[in-house]
This record gives structure tokens, sequence and C-alpha cells, in this order.
């Protein structure tokens, strides 16, 4: 996990921001504390079976003062999923999006609380040709409540593996109970409904430029 605050912190927000009002997405602020943006930022070089995404927390902290959260996730489904469907459609693999209202507060798989695709259909792509790589086409695009939460994978985890089967899944359990308790100083304040925006790498590299 990384943790910027302060004037970096809101620079990093004003790139956000304005990439989001450019895709009229709705960025969350009014300067409120906890009206947290919860985005995912797909790496446009991934690899299969590597966390080598990041899920980026931003909002301002009960100070008001703005903060940054970077954690390493995997925005798409493990290996073993690629080659092992848990639906006939095929894998899922979640389409970059602005998912409003889509995620709630419950336990993931009824073992421990996360955040649950409960509160919305979102799009995934679905890869059903069991080879080893992630295949997006828009041909195959699926709308729906498919169980794509934001959980969590082992203590430090290298390998995606079976952790993932189309979820946004945290590398490292420390990095995820962090995450949990900004989700949970947001809940206090806004209830129990989270939106959750994917973004392409490449978007967020333009944007900088």
């Amino acid at each position: 996990m990384s943790r910027i605050r302060g004037y970096h912190a809101e620079l990093v927000a004003a790139q956000y921001r304005d990439l989001f009002n450019k895709k009229e997405y709705s960025f969350f602020d009014g300067d409120h504390s906890f009206n947290v943006n919860i985005v995912g930022v797909r790496n446009p070089a991934g690899r299969v079976n590597k966390f080598d995404d990041l899920l980026v927390a931003i909002y301002r902290d009960s100070h008001k003062r703005w903060v940054v959260d970077s954690y390493q996730i995997t925005t798409d489904p493990g290996l073993y999923w690629l080659q092992h469907p848990m639906n006939v459609k095929g894998t899922a693999i979640m389409c970059p999006g602005h998912y409003r209202g889509a995620y709630k507060l419950g336990k993931h798989a009824g073992k421990y609380e996360a955040l649950c695709q409960r509160g919305g259909p979102i799009e995934v792509w679905r890869d059903s040709n069991l080879d080893n790589r992630h295949d997006m086409s828009n041909e195959s695009i699926d709308r729906g409540f498919f169980g794509v939460n934001i959980h969590k994978a082992g203590r430090n985890s290298t390998r995606v593996d079976k952790w993932s089967a189309g979820c946004q899944v945290f590398k490292n359990d420390g990095d995820f109970k962090e995450f949990m308790k900004t989700i949970h100083s947001a809940k206090k304040k806004f209830g129990n409904s989270f939106t959750y925006t994917l973004l392409d790498g490449t978007e967020v590299e333009k944007n900088e430029d």
C-alpha cells in the first residue's frame, strides 16, 4: 500500500476528477470526509496470474485533507478459472465502467466481510476459449449480477490462480484490512452503498500528460 496526503494527494484527486468529468462519471467530494471514490486501474500490459493492477481510494480524511491510497490488486481472473470456467458462457472479465451503487458491504462467499456486488448490475466480457490469455471481445459482453466482489487473496499472494474468477482481488491481506477501515468510515457517513469505477490504465496515463 502507498498513501499520499495533502497537496500531492489533492493534485492526484484533481487529475481523477478531470478524467471522470470527461467521461461523465460522478466524482464524489462535496467537501465531505470519507466520500470515497473507489477506482480500479487495469494495467494495459498486465499478465495472466499477476497482481499487477491497482485499486485507488480517493477521499478526504476526518480533517477534510485529501488522501490517496493505492493497493496492488488484480482486476482479472486467474489462470485456473480461465481454463475451468464457472459459467457456461465463459469466465468473467470485468469491463471498464462506472458502476454506480453496485456494491454493498456483505459476506464474501459467506466467510468474511468485503464489498459485494449486490447493489446493481455490471458488465463483463465472457472468455470461453480456455486458453491462457484474457480475451476481451465486445461480442461477448454480458450484463447482470455475477457476484464480482472486491475481496482479498491470502496473506501476501504472488499468483492469482483460484483467488479470482473475475473478482477484484487484493494481493495483500493487510492492505485489504486498511481499505476496509476506510470503507467502514464511509458507510457511517453515507450508508451501505458504494460505487466502483474500473479504468483502463491507458486512460489514466493520457490524462496525466
